[in-house]
C-alpha cells in the first residue's frame, strides 16, 4: 500500500517519504494530510483518500505526539471504516492483503492534494459534528469516513454527467478485485411502532446485529424525523411482561434512576437479540415519546446494504408538540383550515403536513 503524505504531514511524523512507484495500482495508493477539526486546536486528524475513488478514511484524535505506530492505525482506520459499512470481512481481508505493507512517498500531484483537503474541510464538519453531539466524550475515532464518502464528487458547473459516489465506487472496485460479494453478515428485521393513539407510525427496517444502540438512535432520529435534540434510553424487555432485563443509558448521572442501568457504550444490537424480542426507544423525557420495537426475523447471511427502510407508514409529530395528547390537538387543529389557531399553527410547524410525504415512505438505504 503506497501512501503520499503532503509535507505538513511528513515532517510531523519525522519521516522521508521515498518516489511514487507509478506500478502500484492507484486502488492501493492513497494521500493523506494533517488537519484540524477545531479552530482552537492544533491539527488532529489525518485524513487519507483512495486515488481511484476518493474513498475517504479519517483517523480523528491523532496529535503530534500520537504518531507512534501511525501505520498500523491507518490499516486499522481502512479497515475498520469499510466494517462499519457492512462489507464482506472476506472481502476486506482480501483487499489488506493484495495491498501489502505500507510505504510512505512524496506528494507530488496538486489534484490529489486539493481532493484531500476538500475531505479534510467536510471530515472536520462531519467530526465536529459528532463530538459535539456526544458532548466531547469522543477522544479517537477512525470509522467516520465513511459518512463523508456518501458525499457526491466529479461534478462541476452543474455538470453531473462523470459524478459519482465514493463508497459507492469504492465497493465496485472491490467487487472487482476480489470477485466476492460485497455483503455477507448478521442482520435483523425490525418493526418499530410510534403509538399516537389516533393512528400508528411504523418504520420497518433491516439493520446490522453489530449495530450499536447509539447508531440505532441515529437511525431511529432519522426514520422518524427527529432532531436529535433531546435526552433518550433504551429498554430491553421480553414480551410477555413490560419488566424491563436492561435499561441503556448515555451517562454515569443515570445509571442511578434503574437498578439495571447499563451505559450505551459499546453495546450492540446482537448483545440483546435474538435472546429478547422487544426493546422500547424512549426519546425526549418531557414529551415521551415511546417507540416499541420489534424483531420480527433474523437473518443470519444478508446480502444487501443496511440500515435499510422497507416500509414507512403514518406521519410523524413535530418536536414540542406536548407529547401523544399535545400531538392529537396539534394534528386536529392542522386538519382544519377553519381552525381558529390553523394560522399559527401553521406559522409554527413550517413544512410539516399531515400525511407522510410519498418519498419518505419509499424503500432505501439510510445512511447514519
Amino acid at each position: 500500500m503506497q501512501i503520499a503524505l503532503t509535507k505538513k504531514l511528513a515532517d510531523a511524523m519525522n519521516v522521508k517519504p521515498g518516489e511514487e512507484n507509478p506500478e502500484i495500482a492507484p486502488l492501493f495508493c492513497w494521500t493523506a494530510n494533517w488537519i484540524n477539526t477545531f479552530d482552537r486546536r492544533k491539527e488532529d486528524m489525518v485524513v487519507l483518500i483512495n486515488n481511484a475513488t476518493q474513498f475517504t478514511v479519517t483517523v480523528y484524535g491523532v496529535k503530534r505526539t500520537g504518531f507512534k505506530n501511525i501505520e498500523q492505525k491507518i490499516l486499522d482506520a481502512i479497515r475498520n471504516t469499510l466494517l462499519s459499512m457492512s462489507l464482506n470481512s472476506e472481502v476486506i481481508d482480501e483487499y489488506m492483503r493484495q495491498a501489502k505493507d505500507i510505504t510512505f512517498v512524496s506528494n507530488r500531484d496538486r489534484k490529489l492534494t486539493a481532493w484531500v483537503n476538500r475531505k479534510g474541510l467536510e471530515a472536520a464538519f462531519v467530526v465536529g459534528k459528532t463530538v459535539n453531539e456526544s458532548w466531547s466524550e469522543v477522544k479517537y475515532e477512525d470509522t467516520l469516513g465513511r459518512i463523508v464518502s456518501r458525499n457526491l464528487v466529479g461534478y462541476s458547473g452543474g455538470n453531473h454527467s462523470d459524478s459519482y459516489v465514493p463508497a459507492e465506487k469504492m465497493i465496485e472496485e472491490l467487487i472487482r478485485l476480489t470477485g466476492k460479494p460485497a455483503y455477507k453478515y448478521r442482520a435483523f428485521e425490525l418493526l418499530v411502532t410510534l403509538d399516537l393513539e389516533i393512528y400508528k407510525a411504523t418504520r420497518r427496517l433491516i439493520v446490522p446485529a453489530k449495530l450499536e444502540f447509539s447508531e440505532l438512535h441515529l437511525l431511529l432520529q432519522n426514520v422518524f424525523d427527529w432532531d436529535n435534540c433531546h435526552l433518550y434510553d433504551f429498554a430491553v424487555f421480553d414480551g410477555k411482561n413490560r419488566e424491563s432485563t436492561a435499561v441503556i443509558v448515555l451517562s454515569e448521572k443515570r445509571l442511578d434512576y434503574s437498578d439495571n442501568a447499563v451505559l450505551i457504550t459499546n453495546h450492540k444490537l446482537s448483545d440483546y437479540l435474538p435472546q429478547y424480542k422487544h426493546l422500547l426507544y424512549t426519546y425526549d423525557m418531557g414529551d415521551n415519546w415511546e417507540h416499541e420495537i420489534e424483531l420480527i426475523r433474523e437473518i443470519e447471511e444478508h446480502d444487501a446494504e443496511s440500515p435499510y427502510l422497507l416500509e414507512a407508514v403514518g406521519q410523524t409529530p413535530p418536536e414540542n408538540v406536548g407529547g401523544v395528547g399535545g400531538f392529537i390537538d396539534f394534528y386536529n387543529i392542522m386538519k382544519d383550515e377553519n381552525h381558529p389557531d390553523y394560522a399559527e399553527m401553521k406559522e409554527w410547524v413550517g413544512y410539516w403536513s399531515p400525511e407522510l410525504w410519498k418519498w419518505k415512505s419509499r424503500s432505501r438505504s439510510i445512511h447514519i
